[in-house]
């Protein structure tokens, strides 16, 4: 009996022992789960900032690029838009050169001697000879309005994707850049236009004033004859 009793005994020393094991693998596999599945939702979050991260670089990227187009872009335009208007300018220089120096040259008519006109008339011919030799100036202009309207082209596409990366302030900047540009060709165009007008009116005074000296002169050859002809 004792002996019986001494092994009921251990049985169930030995069924609480198994018990506590049980128990305590269990435990384990739940504090391993719970790790586990922190580590999930830390790696997940971690992919999601990194992703984001990556993202937010591509974006911030792209943007910069976009800046140094316009930039770039906004460097041409300038470097066109000086060409251009300084060509125009120089071509009215020469017009407006040549204009006063045949008013004085028509000023002249009739109060210099037949030498003194031919010398004079000669020089005005050089002057027409070197707007023409500068008026390539004029092919210049049309080359580099050219290079500008491409440039003015460029600095449109570049201010709009630009814009569609994000990258406002520099599609601002180069709208402003394009518009500025725009306003100083207008006006060098402007003066090159009133220019060639004022020659225009210039070579009508010229035929007028030819005609009435040439009318002159006959009326004064005709009076000079008809008082040969009475002598």
């Amino acid at each position: 009996m004792q002996a019986v009793r001494q092994c009921s005994v251990c049985v169930s020393r030995a069924g609480g022992l198994l018990r506590g094991q049980t128990d305590f693998s269990n435990s384990i596999v739940f504090r391993t789960r719970a790790a586990c599945s922190r580590f999930l939702r830390c790696e997940t979050c971690s992919l999601v900032v990194l992703q984001q991260v990556e993202n937010l670089s591509q974006d911030s990227l792209i943007r910069r690029a976009a800046s140094v187009v316009t930039d770039s872009s906004s460097t041409f335009l300038s470097q066109t838009t000086l060409a251009l208007t300084e060509a125009l300018a120089n071509y009215a220089k020469a017009v407006h050169s040549r204009i006063a120096f045949q008013r004085r040259y028509l000023a002249s008519l009739g109060k210099l001697t037949a030498a003194e006109e031919d010398m004079l008339l000669q020089v005005v011919h050089g002057w027409r000879a070197e707007v023409r030799v500068r008026c390539p100036q004029l092919d210049d202009c049309k080359r580099y309005e050219s290079t500008w309207i491409t440039a003015v082209n460029l600095c449109k596409n570049a201010a709009e994707s630009a814009e569609n990366s994000g990258a406002q302030q520099a599609s601002l900047s180069m709208r402003t850049s394009i518009q500025v540009a725009q306003s100083q060709v207008e006006e060098a165009r402007k003066l090159s236009a009133d220019a060639d007008k004022k020659l225009a009116e210039t070579k009508v005074e010229e035929i007028q004033r030819k005609a009435e000296y040439a009318a002159f002169n006959s009326e004064e050859f005709e009076i000079h004859e008809a008082y040969l002809r009475e002598d």
